[in-house]
């Protein structure tokens, strides 16, 4: 069974009603802290030797076995595979078809609809598949503020707008992050815009930049450099998406703002947050290059690219290329012709 955001809150609280349970999606640190969730709702602990077996896809064939025994100890033993992908289908079907009281925990990367494994578990009896994927918008500012509550920590309205656009991408990265600035303010502290820019380093975010900025510059080669840093640093593809999306909303917002008789260091000044200094002289070449009919034009692919990464079963860090490369060949055919 496919679980929506409400089941699947339920499900990793309590999992008794399941014998197998997929997490699957593009955000590596949800899934990690989801399946850790699973083994505690079960064990109480993550480290019980006579209740857990883990392992990864060099295991699959045990997953049977383990799924059918049972504990020395007594309880319900929880069976943790990482990695998991289509390879592992006979034997998690083995394994639903077989006896056993344990509870299959399934961690998964990116699984398009038409996987052999996420259509088992979404038509079994029994197993239920959660997606996992990165934050956004409101839901990422709740979890920010909860976050930080549980320290004792408030955050004011323009650091967690900050924090939207830096955070989300991978889920224990951005724990991690929110604790450090917690510790940074203290107990009883509130947030402000100068603590967040301070303490809270992008994920993968130098390199991100550095990529966006080259591509609405024409510079094609640094940014596919920069893109390939970025995604080894852990930067999702769809985080990259998003942020390529807010990089010309930005453009789209002080273009606006000039049209409407702003002048561009003013309306470059309000932006919230705001753009480093570092960062200004770019962002006013991109200004240059892009008019608004064409800053619209390549949001609305970008959009369309996203929905594709979720949609399609097409891999997402392919598509991401593809647009970000697409990007910088547009600015530089527009830099060429204004030469």
């Amino acid at each position: 069974m496919k679980l929506d955001a409400r089941a699947a809150a339920a499900a990793l609280g309590n999992p008794a009603p399941w014998r197998a349970v997929l997490l699957h999606g593009s955000d590596a640190g949800l899934i990690r802290a989801r399946g850790a969730m699973l083994v505690r709702a079960v064990l109480g602990a993550l480290d019980d030797p006579f209740r857990l077996a883990e392992f990864d896809r060099e295991g699959f064939a045990r997953i049977p076995e383990e799924m059918a025994s049972q504990a020395l100890t007594g309880g319900r033993r929880v069976v943790r595979v990482r990695d998991a992908d289509d390879r592992a289908t006979p034997a998690v079907q083995a394994a639903l078809d077989g006896p056993g009281e344990g509870l299959l925990v399934l961690e998964a990367g990116e699984l398009p609809p038409r996987s052999r494994l996420r259509a088992l578990i979404e038509r079994a009896k029994g197993a239920a598949a959660i997606g996992c994927y990165p934050e956004e918008g409101r839901a990422l500012g709740e979890t920010i503020r909860a976050s930080l509550a549980a320290h004792r920590v408030t955050i004011r309205a323009e650091a967690l707008e900050w924090l939207t656009t830096q955070l989300g991408v991978d889920r224990l990265a951005s724990e991690q992050e929110l604790e450090k600035l917690a510790l940074y303010v203290g107990p009883g502290g509130t947030v402000d815009l100068p603590d967040a820019m301070a303490c809270t380093g992008d994920l993968a975010g130098l390199s991100l930049d550095d990529a966006l900025f080259a591509a609405t510059a024409g510079r094609i080669a640094l940014a596919e450099r920069a893109l390939e840093t970025a995604l080894a640093e852990g930067a999702a593809a769809i985080g990259i998406l998003r942020a390529a999306i807010l990089h010309l909303q930005r453009l789209h917002r002080v273009r606006a703002a000039i049209a409407e008789g702003v002048a561009e260091t003013e309306a470059i000044r309000h932006l919230r947050p705001p753009l480093f200094a570092r960062r200004q002289g770019a962002f006013s070449a991109a200004l240059r290059l892009w008019p608004e009919p064409a800053l619209a034009g390549a949001l609305a692919t970008l959009f369309e690219t996203e929905l594709a990464c979720k949609q399609t079963g097409a891999p997402a860090e392919t598509l991401c290329r593809n647009a970000i490369s697409a990007l910088a060949r547009r600015a530089a055919r527009r830099q060429k012709r204004a030469a």
